[in-house]
């Protein structure tokens, strides 16, 4: 007789994985990679402040994770001054080239595409990827703005280390390959990008036979970053890294033009803020999660009674999957935001405090993975595909528009607790960052958690559909008790990839000066670095 063999559905491996906090008296850097984190440290270190270090840290995310973010790109900062006493937004996100409109993303008739908004298709998926998909980017307007306003190095020595780290090469690990490797089939149909990223049709190793780590050689990245070195950060919006820039997106089919680069402006805002409780929170008001988070915490504070101490129970977190399908519901319905499907986003967040007791939380992005899949030849920067943040059907709250700048979900979070104690929260993951900074937040303020333990402590995700994710390091009650109450459950791993769960940085900073921080804890690359 042949027995049956009884095949899982799913593996759900058991591995016991731990970042420790690490705490400093001078300020800690959190990134989502290591190099960059270091970088940030040693801006501390010689002097420089929190924004200073963030700048510095975010240039070079550019480069050690060039599929997350870059100069290509766009996001947020929030920013806590000490010597002021007053949270700023800095504001420099992607916005649509002023000829765009919606008739160039013809409609196939088809429900659903490519995009991981749950967007009517578009021909060709060119909102997707290719040059149609490029909006026109923020990030070194935001980053000379954020330096200019709250910072005190030159820009020419904060761009240094990436500069430097530039023109040695991406180095390889076996992440770097994994993430190459998952973008092959669409990247191999650009050629640039697949010359750079593909050599030879295939992803580099992450070792050679010698055992040595190898690098990637990133195009004419390393010069552009010398030229915004040299001639300054104006030098890519109506410099000559602008000319190579304009030059390039027309050959390629863009539709961003020489003025769109002239005319894009960052801009400082003042935050959202939300009174949670006894503690106060500041988020950008507006494009971005800042109003879904101020919404969710009134209602979380209405249903939720604090414990004050110790970890949620099952009730706390069934009360935490109802406040979140509200406010996607509520999103959904009001803000004009796209059903975002499970795919992995290409952000990077990054938190920095300093001895000052200054803050900042940083998010960075291109959109998806690789972006558009754009590799500007002359310029070695990858960019953006942001104008599938845009609903392709016309005359709609969220719809393509010449200029017009879309909603996102990030969401970098500056807060001040009860007890004194400030922090900076924030998350990658597209439309998973919400739930994640959401419940990290409650964390810190219902349950006096520290650091360590809320970067550790399971979640739940709920992001747009009805499925409620849990994290299979949940107790057995809890999972129990959301199973029994919501129809849609699963239980999956935290994996090293932001696709089920937000990948979230954290810096807790207490009344006496001392910062401590926490990072992704499945990245083999996210560190904190302290002073």
């Amino acid at each position: 007789m042949t027995e049956k063999i009884s095949v899982p559905s799913a593996f759900l491996e058991q591995w016991n994985l731990r970042k420790p906090s690490v705490s400093g008296p001078n300020g800690v850097v959190a990134t989502q990679h290591y190099v960059a984190s270091e970088v940030g440290a040693n801006i501390l270190r010689r002097g420089g402040n929190a924004i200073d270090a963030s700048v510095a840290s975010g240039l070079t995310l550019g480069v050690v994770e060039p599929w997350m973010s870059g100069v290509g790109g766009g996001g947020f900062m929030t920013i806590y001054l000490a010597d002021q006493d007053k949270v700023s937004v800095v504001e420099f996100g992607m916005k649509a080239p002023l000829d765009s409109a919606s008739g160039d993303y013809p409609l196939t008739g088809r429900a659903t595409g490519a995009s991981s908004f749950n967007w009517p298709e578009v021909e060709g998926n060119v909102n997707v990827h290719g040059p149609l998909s490029i909006a026109v980017p923020g990030h070194i307007k935001g980053m000379a703005l954020a330096l200019e306003r709250f910072g005190t190095w030159d820009w020419k020595d904060v761009i240094e280390p990436a500069c430097r780290i530039a023109e040695v090469g991406l180095p390889m690990n076996w992440y770097a390959t994994q993430m190459i490797t998952n973008n092959a089939r669409l990247m191999r149909n650009y050629r640039q990008i697949s010359k750079t990223f593909l050599p030879d049709g295939l992803p580099l190793p992450a070792l050679n036979a010698q055992g040595e780590t190898l690098r990637v050689p990133l195009g004419n990245l390393s010069s552009t970053y010398r030229t915004l070195q040299r001639e300054g950060p104006e030098s890519y919006y109506s410099g000559s890294v602008a000319e190579l820039i304009a030059s390039d997106l027309e050959n390629a089919g863009s539709k961003i033009r020489e003025r769109d680069l002239v005319e894009y402006e960052a801009f400082v805002d003042e935050p959202l803020v939300t009174n949670y409780r006894s503690n106060t929170l500041s988020a950008p008001r507006r494009r971005s999660a800042g109003p879904t988070l101020k919404r969710t915490l009134n209602e979380l504070e209405s249903k939720m009674s604090p414990t004050g101490r110790g970890t949620p129970h099952a009730g706390d977190y069934q009360t935490y999957v109802q406040t979140l399908l509200d406010a996607y519901a509520y999103r959904l319905e009001n803000l004009g935001d796209g059903e975002q499907r499970k795919v992995s986003g290409a952000t990077s967040h990054l938190c920095t405090a300093d001895s000052h007791g200054n803050l900042v939380s940083h998010t960075q992005t291109i959109m998806s993975t690789f972006g558009s899949q754009i590799m500007l030849p002359q310029t070695g920067i990858v960019m953006n595909n942001g104008m599938m943040w845009f609903d392709p059907v016309p005359d709609r709250p969220n719809s393509v528009a010449g200029g017009r700048r879309p909603l996102s979900n990030m969401c970098p979070v500056i807060g001040e607790l009860a007890n004194g104690s400030r922090f900076a929260i924030g998350a990658c993951g597209g439309r998973t960052i919400f739930p994640a900074v959401y419940q990290l937040v409650s964390f810190l303020c219902d349950f006096d958690m520290s650091v360590e333990e809320a970067i550790h402590q399971p979640r739940v995700d709920v992001s747009g559909t009805e499925m409620v994710t849990i994290m299979e390091t949940m107790d057995e009650n809890a999972i129990q008790a959301l199973r029994s109450q919501f129809p849609q459950t699963r239980v999956r791993s935290y994996g090293v990839s932001p696709v089920l769960f937000g990948v979230p940085q954290l810096v807790v900073q207490d009344k006496n000066g001392t910062a401590s921080g926490g990072c992704f804890v499945p990245s083999p690359t996210a560190a904190v670095v302290a002073v």
